[in-house]
């Protein structure tokens, strides 16, 4: 009974694993993307996603964006090394409180306190 319990748990953090890495991964691929684009193209584009966030928390109105375990762990190691004035002054969806709340939540559990 507690092996079978041992390898559900070893699945599940496999399963979890997997769901951070796919994100992860087309990250990467997309800021090789970014290498031969110029400041001008990087800045039109930055622009342009702006403008969609704000159209769609528009659309949201007063509801709450669900962003999956994955997502706020990606969003977590890209925007930690921010500091909270740059992070404030970012176009997120989320509060950059709740960022780094996610870091440390992410912290916790890798060091197990």
């Amino acid at each position: 009974m507690q092996l079978k319990g041992l390898f559900g748990a070893a699945a599940g953090s496999a399963l979890a694993l997997l769901r951070l890495a796919y994100p992860t991964i087309t990250n990467a691929f997309a800021a090789l993307r970014l290498l031969p684009m110029s400041d001008r193209d990087k800045d039109t584009e930055i622009l342009a996603l702006r403008h969609q966030l704000t159209a769609l928390e528009r659309q949201l109105g007063a509801e709450r964006i669900k962003l999956t375990p994955a997502d706020r762990a990606l969003l977590a190691a890209l925007l930690v090394r921010l500091r909270r004035g740059q992070l404030r002054r970012l176009r997120l969806l989320v509060h950059p409180e709740t960022i780094l709340r996610w870091h440390r939540d992410l912290i916790r559990r890798r060091h197990g306190r």
